[in-house]
């Protein structure tokens, strides 16, 4: 288990901030050692819960071009058939995955191809569950075109708590199936929209694994 880049200048300046804040209540109330543990203990709590957010742990992922993987550590809340509107303008099968701040937060690629299309959207920050998030929060929006010719559509999405979306992919980036794109800080929703015709593997509550769960085939 490793710390992911995106946490290592947080981690290491709220760790100053912590040490500061329990030393002046050592400094100015040198007698209330009820209070100066209840700080030390809520400071070391507090440290921790940010700490396992940014965990990366290491994974083994088994690529299969007929198989779609989960994008993100969460749970499943919504399956359904819906217009996207953004780039396909047709009909596709949704399944959006919720993460919560107690989940890894690094967005993997759910399938091996070339990144068509790719644009980041500022915008709101509605929970992550609410309808409108997928279209109305900040977010960005990728397509990825498959060796066969396949499209998905992969969207981050930005949540109450989360103010601030990641990427690290371009127009043209060739992605591995597995591979991490991206990263959102704190709770947040990933989107993949898939051909009609996708064999669903997962129900509504299903938990996910980034880069093992599996939630489609494709014919």
């Amino acid at each position: 288990m490793t710390i992911h880049k995106e946490g290592k200048g947080i981690l290491f300046y709220l760790l100053v901030i912590l040490v500061a804040i329990n030393m002046a209540i050592i400094y100015l109330w040198p007698t209330m050692v009820v209070v100066q543990n209840l700080t030390i203990i809520g400071s070391i709590i507090f440290y921790l819960l940010i700490l396992q957010f940014f965990r990366n742990p290491k994974i083994e992922i088994t690529e299969d071009a007929n198989l779609v993987l989960a994008p993100a550590d969460g749970k499943v809340v919504v399956i359904e058939k819906t217009l996207e509107s953004e780039h396909f303008n047709d009909e596709r099968i949704q399944i959006s995955i919720f993460m919560s701040p107690l989940n890894v937060h690094i967005n993997r690629s759910p399938v091996a191809g070339i990144v068509k299309y790719f644009k980041y959207h500022p915008g709101k920050y509605l929970v992550a569950w609410h309808p409108k998030s997928s279209t109305e929060n900040e977010r960005t929006t990728m397509v990825l075109t498959m060796a066969n010719g396949v499209e998905l559509l992969v969207r981050q999405i930005a949540g109450a708590m989360a103010r601030r979306i990641k990427w690290y992919v371009n127009e043209d980036h060739t992605l591995s199936q597995g591979q991490e794109f991206g990263f959102i800080k704190f709770g947040s929703r990933v989107d993949v929209f898939l051909p009609t015709n996708a064999n669903i593997l997962v129900s509504m509550g299903t938990k996910t694994k980034g880069g093992r769960t599996v939630l489609a085939e494709l014919s």
